[in-house]
């Protein structure tokens, strides 16, 4: 990190982007948090698109952990063939189900989600915050890992390093807002060849912007 990156403001600096992005629902379009949960874990090296695509099906057989609890993981092949490492994320599935065995003991917390098979810190951060807990962390995606570091915010290229860096640089009630905000920016504008850098609401605190000039 620069000198000049290291005395910004980086809560009040990035205000922009959470007021771009800040609000907007997660491209996973679940229904409740059974389902956000179940999402996240087949949306791992896949797109949040066809996981839309596949997920109605899935949730009409399967409506409730009590019933997915229920369920073999090769039941739910059928419907999440498609999926990247699609036998993986059906067991992991069940087992979670029969671990937690009702909707309503779906963990809220960093610990208790990153223990069930299949989430990680990303997708705990990403659950935690879709569904409106304390944020305990940043979600650093491929999007996330490509505009931090482009912003100055990071010199790192490894997520945990990255999401480190953030939580200290960037106050903890915008936790959920940066990592979100990021990865619609990075989706959107702050993309990995021909970045739309004129139309960026943070260019004026982004380093990668400012060697363009």
């Amino acid at each position: 990190m620069s000198k000049e990156a290291e005395n910004i403001d980086w809560s009040r600096a990035l205000s922009p982007l959470f007021r771009k992005y800040g609000k907007r629902k997660h491209p996973l379009d679940y229904k409740n948090l059974y389902q956000l949960v179940v999402m996240v874990i087949l949306s791992s090296r896949s797109t949040d698109v066809f996981v839309n695509k596949i997920a109605p099906a899935l949730f009409k057989s399967f409506p409730s952990m009590k019933k997915m609890a229920k369920a073999r993981p090769e039941d739910l092949f059928p419907f999440v063939h498609g999926i990247t490492n699609f036998r993986h994320k059906s067991e992991w599935i069940v087992s979670i189900a029969r671990e937690v065995g009702d909707d309503e003991h779906i963990p809220a917390d960093m610990e208790g989600l990153t223990k069930l098979p299949g989430i990680g810190r990303k997708s705990a951060n990403v659950i935690i915050g879709e569904s409106g807990g304390k944020p305990e962390g940043v979600i650093v995606d491929l999007h996330v890992a490509r505009v931090a570091p482009r912003l100055g915010i990071t010199r790192s290229d490894k997520p945990d390093k990255i999401e480190e860096n953030i939580m200290k640089r960037i106050s903890p009630k915008y936790w959920h807002q940066a990592g979100m905000g990021m990865t619609f920016l990075g989706r959107e504008v702050c993309r990995p060849k021909n970045p739309k850098c004129p139309e960026c609401p943070v260019r004026n605190v982004c380093e990668y912007n400012a060697k363009l000039k």
